[in-house]
């Protein structure tokens, strides 16, 4: 069809005088036909172009310039700011999040936010949470050595002098681990217009603590944990057995234990890194579960202790051991059961340092304390009460007297009985002589 029209239109361009027809008429229409077919390649040809180029400009636009959808309608669909991140220092983990709208109007994505520039190391990146509002980067790390240094985070003991509570001891450790999160630009010139965005973190955490639990199945409590702030007492727990190999738990009767029976402590620290060791400074007991109160019994505080108190184990593992026998207090002597509450200064030390933190009783005693100010307030783990009724350990009889009482009753029966048999002798005696007399 098309070679017939090309025909037609040369015929008419034709002279009349001109036959229209031969070898001529067949080359001039191929020409038309190859001329034709070029200018519709060339057509097709810059229709791609455009296309392609419509494309590219598209992907740009997808890749650095477009807001995800959760993103439209957030509240945080703005410029990156200081307090866009989150910090939850935990006893097992330290938990970071992060707005992730700011970081895509910065030109970034969750694949170019990394912990302290460790970008050849996957572990080291975030997790983008979309299902809450508003989205977030997570960024989760166990609090172990290995952990905390494979992504070169900051992790430091601090040493300060004690006050308040612990005003008894010279030195209270903290420890500091910090880092930061920043952008990876992927500009590939020598200038960029993307923002840098860093976000520094740290945790500090207290390692002496309260611990007031005579409960056998507390293993602590969580604290509420806010900001930079945390706290190891969730990992300490004490428990109360009933002999000296620390196996099997004591129950404690509704009657009350009885006087002089050996109490057996221990105090212990789990899900911690190996780092760190108990090291227990005071032990003490109250007539109020409340540790703070004016009336106290010290069962050993530093290098002074109770006769019948013995620190078996201390600062040397992730658990400590002490023992002491059940006493009475003197203000319950009206009452068939005398009730009191244990708590124990605990802290957390560094293995290499445990030893340096370990009182020296062999220093003059003016010089084993020393106060001052500046620590933080302590934790404080609720306990339950110790029981502990009249009767002296091994003696199963329910009796109203008291040792001393039943002492000068046996003395008075011993004495009576003497008395009764030289009586007996001497009537025996001067009968036996009368007869020889006479």
């Amino acid at each position: 069809m098309l070679e017939a029209l090309l025909v037609l239109h040369y015929c008419l361009r034709r002279p009349l005088t001109r036959p229209c027809g031969g070898d001529s008429i067949n080359g001039e229409i191929w020409w038309l036909i190859g001329r034709h077919k070029m200018k519709t390649y060339r057509s097709v040809l810059r229709t791609m172009r455009l296309i392609i180029l419509v494309c590219h400009l598209g992907l740009i636009l997808r890749t650095e310039a477009q807001i995800p959808t959760p993103c439209i309608t957030s509240v945080t669909n703005r410029a990156p700011e200081n307090d866009d991140i989150t910090v939850v220092c935990g006893t097992e983990y330290m938990n970071l999040s992060i707005f992730l709208c700011p970081v895509y109007q910065a030109l970034y994505n969750e694949s170019l936010m990394v912990l302290n520039n460790e970008f050849n190391k996957p572990n080291c990146f975030g997790t983008a949470d979309w299902n809450v509002d508003p989205p977030v980067l997570k960024f989760r790390f166990p609090i172990d050595e290995n952990s905390i240094s494979s992504c070169n985070n900051m992790f430091k003991i601090i040493n300060q002098v004690g006050s308040g509570e612990f005003s008894d001891f010279s030195n209270v450790q903290f420890v500091n681990i910090s880092g930061s999160i920043t952008s990876v630009d992927p500009s590939a010139g020598m200038i960029t217009y993307r923002p840098q965005i860093l976000y520094k973190f740290s945790c500090l955490y207290p390692m002496q603590y309260l611990l007031n639990n005579t409960r056998l199945d507390v293993s602590g409590v969580s604290l509420a944990i806010n900001d930079n702030n945390g706290s190891f007492i969730s990992t300490l727990s004490m428990q109360l057995y009933k002999d000296e190999g620390y196996q099997e738990m004591l129950v404690m009767p509704q009657t009350g234990l009885n006087l002089k029976t050996k109490i057996y402590v221990a105090v212990k620290a789990t899900n911690l890194t190996e780092r760190f060791n108990v090291l227990l400074d005071r032990c003490y007991a109250t007539t109020s579960p409340h540790p703070m109160m004016n009336t106290y019994y010290d069962l050993f505080v530093g290098c002074n202790r109770d006769a019948q108190t013995k620190v078996e184990l201390n600062g040397e593992s992730q658990k400590a051991h002490f023992s002491f026998e059940a006493f009475r207090f003197v203000q319950h002597k009206n009452q068939t059961i005398s009730t009191f509450y244990l708590h124990c200064v605990t802290r957390l030390c560094e293995v290499s340092s445990c030893s340096g933190l370990l009182p020296d009783c062999e220093a003059p005693q003016g010089r084993r304390k020393r106060a001052a100010d500046g620590v933080s307030a302590n934790a404080t783990v609720t306990s339950t009460a110790i029981y502990v009724g009249k009767q002296t350990s091994g003696m199963a009889s329910e009796s109203n007297y008291s040792s001393p009482v039943v002492a000068v009753i046996v003395c008075i029966v011993v004495l009576a009985i003497l008395l009764v048999a030289m009586a007996i002798y001497f009537a025996l005696y001067i009968r036996r002589r009368k007869p020889v007399i006479q």
